[in-house]
């Protein structure tokens, strides 16, 4: 059995939009890659005195680790759209634990047969299994519906385990056909993520309201953009005639993702807001894309910055069904350790992302294992963390 904790936080962010602090807790204990305690010090002194190994959040933030759920990966950590290798382990250093892939779009001579798309959907899937770049993990595997998938091909991606899929690539001549697959994907336990706005990339049609009331996805994919937004009226029919979970991307219409995160909060909503990079894409390889996107928004609408977190967090896990993304018991261990940088005029994680500022990573944690230190690419934090014993080719590597 294998312990770790990490203690001596000021503020744990739970990942729960509804309870976005977890109140009275200073320490987060993860045995055999799995949360098993969170709660204050001196609660779980004996559990720290024998883990075997100890963070030491010296005064800053606990957070559950951000999931990208929209992160373009094809094979290995490799993106043929940008050519750049390693960019998922860079990630990481963004505080990105677990990505979920939106189709492996970009694979060079995508297929386009029944058999093609669903061949390239379990090796995705299966590859990443056994694959964790920098310790994340990589939800990949989505089958991009095709006009050509009939029923059964669902049974066989289901019983292959694959359990995502994405609408808005096919080789459809009107959008609107593609329900059948929608529905079929839907009925073999598939999480459908549907594009909408406008076109992204030679080949694609742009996805309207229309189009998306008729497919009936469990997700409106990059919502306000990827990277042209629906208008705003089709926005609303969207938030109000249905009940799709709503992606924003960085890779978007920021005004859009703005006013469709206040609406939410107004109604009530903000459950139903996912948060994602949609990159790498012609917008580029960001490590930084999902922290950015919550600094940007909890900044410019004055929304809890923890409740922002949960939206990149929680409310991801619970769309997509992952093991990850909330501090409560039985929950992956995978934790982001955190405070304001250097040079900000605030004095916390919390407060530096609610006036823009993207906080300074000290640690990053997957599967109860440490596995970055002083994030090579946030900026420096005002209070590092200290990692018992040391792991000095961590701390050598840093920069």
């Amino acid at each position: 059995m294998n312990t770790l904790a990490v203690t001596g936080a000021a503020t744990v962010f739970s990942g729960d939009v509804e309870a976005p602090i977890v109140h009275g807790a200073d320490t987060v204990i993860v045995t055999d890659g799995t949360i098993s305690s969170v709660g204050s010090a001196r609660e779980l002194k004996a559990a720290i005195d024998n883990a075997d190994t100890v963070v030491d959040a010296r005064g800053s933030t606990i957070a559950p680790g951000l999931v990208d759920s929209h992160c373009h990966v094809v094979l290995g950590d490799y993106t043929p759209r940008q050519k750049t290798v390693d960019f998922l382990a860079s990630y990481v250093h963004g505080g990105i634990t677990s990505v979920v892939s939106p189709g492996e779009i970009h694979a060079p001579g995508r297929p386009h047969t029944a058999v093609g798309v669903k061949s390239l959907a379990i090796a995705a899937r299966t590859c990443f299994e056994n694959f964790r770049p920098g310790g994340m993990t990589v939800h990949a595997g989505s089958v991009v519906l095709e006009p050509t998938l009939r029923e059964r091909d669902f049974a066989d991606l289901q019983e292959a385990g694959v359990v995502l899929a994405k609408f808005g690539f096919g080789r459809y001549e009107d959008p609107a056909e593609g329900a059948d697959q929608v529905r079929w994907a839907k009925q073999h336990g598939i999480t459908v993520m549907c594009h909408s706005g406008g076109a992204s990339i030679p080949g694609s049609k742009p996805i309207t309201p229309e189009h998306l009331l008729t497919l009936a996805p469990d997700v409106c994919g990059h919502i306000n953009g990827g990277p042209t937004s629906l208008d705003r009226d089709g926005v609303d029919t969207i938030m109000d005639e249905t009940g799709m979970a709503l992606q924003l991307v960085q890779a978007g219409n920021l005004k859009s993702a703005v006013r469709i995160l206040e609406r939410a909060a107004r109604q009530d909503a903000l459950s139903r807001i996912v948060i994602g990079s949609d990159t790498p894409t012609g917008t580029g390889v960001m490590p930084l894309g999902v922290i950015k996107t919550v600094a940007e928004l909890a900044s410019l609408t004055g929304i809890d910055s923890a409740i922002v977190w949960a939206a990149a967090s929680g409310n991801n896990a619970r769309t997509w069904n992952l093991p990850a993304g909330l501090v409560t018991e039985g929950r992956a261990g995978d934790l982001v350790v955190m405070d304001a940088p250097w040079g900000s005029t605030r004095g916390n994680a919390r407060d530096a992302l609610a006036v823009g500022d993207i906080p300074g990573i000290s640690a990053v944690i997957t599967s109860g294992q440490v596995r970055a230190l002083k994030s090579r690419n946030t900026p420096a934090s005002a209070r590092g963390a200290s990692v018992e014993p040391q792991i000095p080719h961590l701390e050598s590597s840093a920069h």
